[in-house]
């Protein structure tokens, strides 16, 4: 069985699709594109497939990851190529590594959020996050299947700061552009949960509603603060042969050492 790891994206309005939106359109990829995929035991079989830490409905994403099981070995980049044909223009298949490690899932431990405030004055929104991150703790709620939730909403934000507009917005139009990142906690810390903590800190609402992107995700160095690429260990694998006790040597090994002079 070879497993097969994937980094996908949710652009433009595919991005409120939801995630049974999503496995349903996979699943139809993977039959159009002739995927030779495992299967689970039982009175309902389905394919083996393992989704990680998936993005709200509605927010954008540039990393989204899911692990496929396979019976017969692919080369992971014609899969790649196959899987984004077979799936709707904003859900792009962009990267397929062979999985040579495990515990993909544990190394997503924060994500890299780029929150677009139109009609909101840079100045206003670094005023609001820097009241946001002086402060101990911002208490919000969000809304259960059990009710309500009060939560802090603070401490899972390793870092918040504001972006220069983007070349392409309008200069006649207030825009603000935040970026954080924020660590994988439970319960869950959205990037909606932050902008209701900026509204209690800093009394910042926006006029329209938030276009939110996930850049990245992945581990989290705490030396650095900085997101690493989840699929790079897989990637180093790969690129590492393998040397296994008993191994014939090879041809360079064999080669006689040549004499100095005496």
């Amino acid at each position: 069985m070879q497993r097969i790891r994937l980094r996908y994206t949710k652009r433009g309005r595919l991005r409120f699709t939801s995630h049974r939106d999503f496995q349903r359109a996979l699943e139809r990829a993977l039959r159009r594109a002739e995927v030779p995929m495992a299967y689970s035991a039982g009175f309902t079989p389905h394919p083996k497939v393992s989704y990680a830490n998936a993005a709200p409905t509605g927010t954008g994403s540039e990393a989204e990851y899911l692990e496929i099981a396979l019976t017969e070995a692919r080369d992971p980049d014609k899969l790649r190529e196959l899987l984004d044909e077979s799936l709707p223009a904003g859900l792009d298949i962009i990267e397929a590594v062979e999985a040579r490690t495990s515990g993909l899932a544990d190394r997503l431990t924060a994500s890299v959020w780029e929150l677009r405030l139109d009609g909101v004055d840079p100045a206003e929104a670094e005023r609001a996050a820097l009241a946001f991150m002086t402060a101990d703790t911002v208490e919000v709620q969000r809304r259960t299947k059990n009710g309500m939730r009060t939560f802090d909403a603070r401490s899972a934000v390793a870092s918040l700061e504001t972006l220069d507009p983007q070349a392409d917005m309008p200069t006649d139009q207030a825009c603000a552009i935040l970026r954080l990142v924020v660590r994988h906690v439970t319960p869950a810390v959205r990037p909606d949960d932050v902008l209701s903590g900026l509204r209690a800190v800093a009394d910042l609402a926006p006029p329209v509603t938030a276009a939110v992107t996930r850049l990245a995700q992945g581990l989290f160095d705490e030396e650095t603060g900085t997101v690493t690429d989840p699929l790079a260990p897989d990637r180093e694998a790969a690129a590492t042969p393998a040397v296994f006790p008993g191994d014939a040597p090879t041809a360079a090994a064999k080669a006689p050492v040549p004499e100095g002079p005496a």
